[in-house]
């Protein structure tokens, strides 16, 4: 008789196939040949000293990328939520207050994040499509104290870039460290931590670095430091602990590392990768590479007929742009169709957003004028061929 109930299932013994698909949605995006071959590499060692050389790379290159010299610096193993989570988790302890801003689906889970820990939480909301006003901020600052100011730089659910300058002045001001999360914003347009003042920031490394989702860089300040390091308890994660974390990746000054995690050295390899990638193209030319690219898309729509949900140019994301919903079509049925006939992704909206726009996101190697005419002309094809209700 077999001592094994459960059956090898069928579906193993089929070889793995993956389409290929042009992944212009808000993340993850496509990633290039030479960062797909960098991540095949052999697997050695988390604890390797080639390992640490790579994590020392790794480190340089988030400095560079983050406009900072903060020795706290160094990439999470997991996606953006688990660099939320070790930004709140390790600066937050129970009982204090939290101020989010709330201007899509990142504020959100922010505080929800802030209330499992116990927290005070308050929220100051912008309206759809927009952002906070400095006066605004002042205002939630002066009337809550918190301890930390969550902002999404690039909230990717509505489209909306916010502006940083002086918000970490008014923080400060108050006591108030500034956490900001650039998942979608990061290497599309300026952001420099250290002249913004910023505590801590964190991005992905899925969508303008163009690596595989799994690794989250992450930088703390001095100011964000001696509130951690001084915390009357335990963060409530030992995964995503600052003082683990800081010895793991040698930012602690110790002589030795001790074993916390298995990190993912693959994923490290295609981090490491996607950084070089962007050093070689230059920062300020990423930059100025990614607004163009999104001006020539906004004016395209424009010429199509379909009307930007973020109203402000200077408030608009130029790596995630929220196009509004037609009116009269299911737009489902819109990005249904567009997969299935030009095998491109696009997306509807998300939390506040959701059944209101269409979101596109061409960032890192996506981010061009061709990639552009090919959404467009998607676009075009959508609206001619799917259902249009009489309205």
């Amino acid at each position: 008789m077999s001592s094994v109930s459960v059956p090898p299932p069928k579906c193993l013994k089929k070889t793995l196939v993956v389409p290929h698909r042009y992944m212009f949605g808000p993340g993850p995006s496509n990633v290039p040949p030479r960062i797909l071959k960098a991540g095949a590499n052999p697997v050695i060692g988390h604890m390797h000293p080639e390992i640490f050389e790579i994590m020392s790379d790794i480190k340089s290159g988030i400095q560079y990328m983050f406009q900072t010299q903060n020795s706290m610096t160094f990439a999470v193993s997991g996606t953006g939520h688990a660099a939320m989570e070790c930004a709140i988790f390790n600066t937050v302890e129970g009982g204090e207050s939290v101020l989010s801003a709330v201007n899509g689906i990142w504020g959100e889970r922010a505080a929800e994040m802030a209330e499992r820990i116990g927290a005070t939480v308050n929220t100051i909301v912008a309206p759809p499509g927009g952002f906070l006003t400095n006066a605004d901020i002042e205002k939630a600052l002066s009337k809550h104290q918190p301890v930390v100011f969550f902002l999404a730089h690039g909230e990717s659910s509505t489209g909306v870039l916010h502006p940083l300058d002086g918000i970490a002045e008014l923080c400060h001001k108050y006591n108030c460290l500034f956490l900001v999360d650039s998942v979608a914003s990061m290497g599309g347009t300026p952001l420099h931590m250290d002249q913004q003042g910023i505590d801590i920031l964190y991005t992905g490394s899925q969508k303008v670095l163009n690596a595989p989702p799994g690794t989250a860089p992450i930088s703390f300040s001095e100011r964000a430091c001696q509130k951690i390091f001084s915390r009357r308890a335990k963060p409530v994660s030992f995964f995503l602990d600052l003082v683990w974390l800081a010895n793991y990746w040698g930012c602690d000054g110790k002589p030795s590392r001790l074993y916390h995690h298995t990190g993912p050295v693959t994923a490290f390899y295609s981090l490491r990768e996607s950084l070089a990638v962007l050093a070689e193209e230059g920062l300020e030319n990423s930059w100025e590479r990614h607004h163009k690219v999104a001006e020539y898309f906004h004016e395209g729509l424009e010429s199509i007929g379909l009307k930007l949900f973020v109203k402000e140019k200077k408030a608009r994301l130029p790596t995630v742009t929220t196009i509004v919903a037609p009116r009269g079509y299911d737009w489902k049925e819109i990005t249904t169709y567009i997969m299935k006939t030009h095998n491109l992704e696009i997306s509807g909206g998300l939390g506040p957003s959701a059944g209101l726009v269409l979101r596109v996101g061409l960032m890192g190697c996506n981010s061009s004028k061709d990639n552009v005419d090919m959404v467009l002309a998607a676009l075009r094809d959508a609206l001619k061929h799917c259902h249009k209700s009489k309205v």
